[in-house]
């Protein structure tokens, strides 16, 4: 017998997010962390993803601040940078991914690191006023925060910092939110990954549900 479904993808968005709105607990969340939370729970298709979902304080507006004012929108790994919606951009900003710059292999080696963590320091000529979305690589975040020890490295905007993983992940988003050094977002613990930062990003560029 043939299979009934809805099959109007308008009809399927609006009744996804009420859903979503009528069964995670949003309450802690302000207006405008609110719409990004719904997204990431979108992407996730996990009910219970906002108990872990952490913004430090003005994160949100000023993530989006930093997008209509035209901040390039530095990503971990090609699967965050592609799957950004170039439309929703405001400015027209541009998405960087150095990960496959082929000076960074040798960097890694010289670093002995990783190559997600070499890559970023590729990011410093744009880093400043920037919008960072780490989706991947918990040794990128541990990295990025290594760099920002440096009272001369450029300063980013914002911080999505949601990598996955059982090996740092936790432990870099702790680190991150321990003392943010700009204002940051983190799924907390091992939970994260690129499409649920994709949401994050695409929501605080939008300002749309």
């Amino acid at each position: 017998m043939p299979h009934s479904y809805e099959t109007n993808g308008a009809a399927i968005y609006l009744q996804s997010f009420a859903m979503i709105r009528a069964e995670a607990d949003l309450a802690r969340f302000t207006p405008e962390e609110e719409i990004v939370a719904v997204r990431m729970i979108h992407a996730a298709g996990m009910v219970g993803l906002e108990k872990f979902i952490q913004f430090s304080k003005g994160m949100a507006i000023a993530a989006r601040a930093a997008f209509e004012d035209g901040a390039p929108i530095l990503c971990d790994a090609y699967m965050v940078s592609e799957g950004i919606t170039r439309t929703r951009l405001p400015k027209d900003n541009e998405v960087i991914c150095t990960l496959r710059d082929p000076r960074v292999p040798g960097m890694a080696a010289e670093m002995s690191n990783t190559r997600s963590a070499a890559a970023l320091e590729l990011w410093r000529p744009k880093l400043a006023g920037a919008v960072v979305a780490i989706g991947n690589a918990p040794t990128a975040l541990f990295h990025l925060l290594n760099m920002l020890e440096d009272p001369s490295c450029p300063r980013p905007a914002a911080i999505i910092g949601c990598p996955v993983g059982f090996v740092g992940a936790a432990e870099s988003k702790e680190a991150l939110m321990t003392a943010p050094p700009v204002p940051s977002l983190v799924v907390q613990g091992r939970l994260g990954g690129s499409a649920i930062t994709v949401a994050a990003v695409n929501a605080l560029a939008s300002r749309k549900e």
